[in-house]
């Protein structure tokens, strides 16, 4: 165990919340919401605000400070931006003093250990939130100044390849999008002039059980709940977990997950990253479906690989418009409304085949990946007890 010294994060560095007002906001200033943190870091789609854009007072931050979401902290959205610009309230920018590195810092906290910690911390059953005085009084250790830029390279690296690795996944979902559109077109011209049809004809769909939260429990013995916050795009995270006991899974069977079922998150359907659908894997399963979620399987010979790509197109979001109320929302109507062409059960049967060749390479990529994660998180726990 390392003799290194440790320190409360309020001794070494200081949890700014400098606001600027909305009419003090000027145009073109770059703005980062926590649906633009990924969880291992990275900041997407950052935006420029237009004038008189945004309601309220926002954080602001520079290149120097460390991005910590305070809201959901398991979800360990916490980053290094390498821009100035503001920040919502539910992010806490970090200003490092003189003896802590940043990057060292933001390693730190992401490590798992320390994302639970957080989660412990935090307030409040359907949004927890870490306060900034919990926040201050985390400890940590504090090595000298070079050795903490040396954790830092080393985790640098490994988080380099990573990311490599992450990149090839995008690049195979790519392909199967460009697969669909290669065989069919797009499905909002048609170009082939197929017969049209509706989800309602072709699909079986379902919307989940409402299940109440006062009856989730934690024992080993129970079954994984997909809520609308497991489903982002193109994957199903489980990492905010809830569940029922599994002795009563036998009288809830209309509403099992099957691999190859498509699922949609009817309420906040859009994030940044895109539109909350998602294919269910076997290591997924079981699962329950829960109330605001809805299931689609194909019948009439239609392939869920081909409904779930074919949803992935640009005519199902545009037509998929939500209700803007208090929780943007779209319905079981919208849903089954959607009309668009249906190709040659050749074809269909084709690009099912061509994805299932596709989805082979991304399991392998997932398995590389999954190794390159666990030795990444022995990196960490090594690099903070000082025998890296």
């Amino acid at each position: 165990m390392s003799s290194w010294r440790k320190v409360t994060l309020e001794n070494v560095a200081v949890i700014e919340r400098s606001t600027i007002q909305p009419e003090a906001i000027s145009q073109g200033t770059a703005y980062v919401g926590l649906e633009h943190i990924e969880s291992g870091g990275a900041i997407l789609g950052a935006k420029k605000v237009e004038e008189g854009e945004l309601a309220s007072s926002k954080f602001k931050f520079t290149e120097c400070h460390l991005l910590y979401g305070k809201l959901r902290p398991y979800l360990a959205k916490i980053a290094c931006p390498d821009f100035s610009g503001i920040c919502s309230t539910d992010i806490l920018p970090i200003l490092p003093g003189p003896e802590l590195e940043r990057r060292f810092l933001c390693y730190f906290l992401r490590q798992p250990s320390m994302v639970e910690h957080a989660n412990s911390r935090a307030v409040g059953a359907n949004l927890p939130r870490l306060s900034p005085s919990a926040l201050a009084e985390f400890e940590i250790p504090l090595p000298p100044l070079a050795e903490q830029r040396r954790i830092a390279e080393v985790l640098d690296r490994a988080e380099a390849l990573r990311a490599k690795r992450r990149a090839a996944l995008a690049q195979l979902d790519s392909l199967t999008q460009s697969l669909f559109l290669d065989l069919f077109g797009d499905p909002a011209t048609n170009p082939k002039g197929w017969p049209k049809a509706t989800l309602a004809d072709v699909t079986e769909m379902a919307t989940g059980y409402p299940f109440r939260s006062e009856e989730y429990v934690t024992s080993r013995d129970s079954v994984r709940l997909c809520r609308g916050a497991n489903i982002l795009p193109g994957r199903i995270d489980w990492r905010d977990l809830a569940r029922w006991p599994a002795s009563k899974k036998a009288e809830l069977a209309d509403f099992n997950l099957k691999a190859g079922d498509v699922v949609i998150a009817m309420d906040r359907p859009w994030i940044s990253e895109g539109f909350k659908i998602a294919q269910v894997q076997p290591e997924d399963c079981p699962a329950l479906l829960v109330q605001r979620v809805a299931r689609l399987r194909g019948r009439n010979e239609m392939p869920n690989e081909y409904l779930f790509h074919l949803l992935n197109q640009p005519a199902f979001t545009r037509h998929c418009r939500p209700t803007e109320t208090t929780i943007p929302h779209i319905s079981p109507k919208d849903i089954r409304s959607f009309a668009f062409p249906v190709p040659p059960i050749e074809l269909r049967r084709e690009f099912a085949r061509r994805v299932t060749a596709v989805e082979k390479l991304k399991t392998a990529q997932r398995a590389s990946l999954a190794e390159l994660d666990a030795l990444f998180a022995t990196l960490q726990h090594r690099a903070f007890r000082g025998e890296l």
